[in-house]
């Protein structure tokens, strides 16, 4: 029998915040998170559970910090195929998937197919990245780079 998935309009505000609280501090104890927000530990576990089997928590990591790991450097790529029919986006997305300099890769509506967030050490490292790696994925027809001089904000919310 398939599980059915609620909407976002299902859950109830203690929901929502069990929600917050973990996307702000996953290694939270359950007695802790349950205090904050303001419920008894086994209903707050038994809602923890429900939410993780219904896919709004879809788990918990180590945010590493990629400064202190020497890879400061983040550039953010245009990249253009010369091809865009379905085997072609799913021979791009495979092969994306696997380069692990590639933190981030989206595909964009407008005037290229995909936006890459690439990680490396400096910039003659992404340099080597880029000509070695990049270009060489499936279809890319070309490429165009921004390089980040400053994280403002970043999904962690660290910067």
């Amino acid at each position: 029998m398939p599980i059915s998935i609620p909407k976002v309009s299902e859950l109830d505000p203690a929901d929502m915040r069990i929600l917050r609280v973990l996307a702000t501090d996953g290694r939270i104890p359950v007695t802790e998170l349950a205090t904050r927000v303001g419920l008894s530990k086994t209903p707050c576990q038994t809602r923890m559970k429900r939410l993780q089997e219904q896919g709004y928590i879809q788990g918990f990591r180590a945010i590493l910090d990629p400064v202190r790991l020497g890879l400061a450097h983040v550039a953010f790529v245009e990249v253009r195929l010369s091809d865009t029919r379905e085997p072609a986006l799913r021979d791009f997305n495979t092969a994306a998937r696997a380069v692990p300099e590639i933190e981030q890769c989206h595909m964009i509506a407008g005037s290229f197919d995909y936006l890459l967030k690439v990680r490396s050490t400096d910039i003659a490292d992404y340099r080597l990245v880029l000509g070695e790696v990049i270009s060489r994925l499936p279809h890319v027809a070309a490429t165009s780079t921004h390089v980040s001089m400053e994280a403002v904000k970043d999904e962690n919310g660290l910067a």
